[in-house]
């Protein structure tokens, strides 16, 4: 595991993704990521998947210092906890 990447899900989703979603694989797995400093659990499952296949583009160096950056900002300032109606947000069940 690594400090920045795409925040590992969990194992029940591997079959789910499809080839696109399953790009976010191609780097390691990080505490926070792209689609943390963007939205966190506000995100829907196909911008959270869209913004990690990003990173996974566009890992740089500079990326990674933007990541820390901005996820502290996020973190002191409360954004993006939860997604409306749910504690953290829905269950992943696949594309529809």
């Amino acid at each position: 595991m690594s400090l920045i990447g795409p925040r590992p899900l969990l194992v029940q989703y591997l079959p789910l993704y499809n080839k696109e979603q399953a790009r976010r694989h191609e780097v390691r797995p990080g505490i926070s990521g792209w689609a943390q400093c963007h939205g966190r659990n506000s995100l829907s499952w196909a911008e959270k998947f869209t913004l990690d296949v990003w990173y996974v583009d566009h890992c740089t160096l500079i990326t990674d210092i933007k990541v820390i950056f901005i996820t502290i900002k996020k973190v002191l300032v409360r954004e993006g906890i939860s997604q409306e109606g749910n504690a953290t947000m829905e269950p992943f069940n696949g594309n529809n």
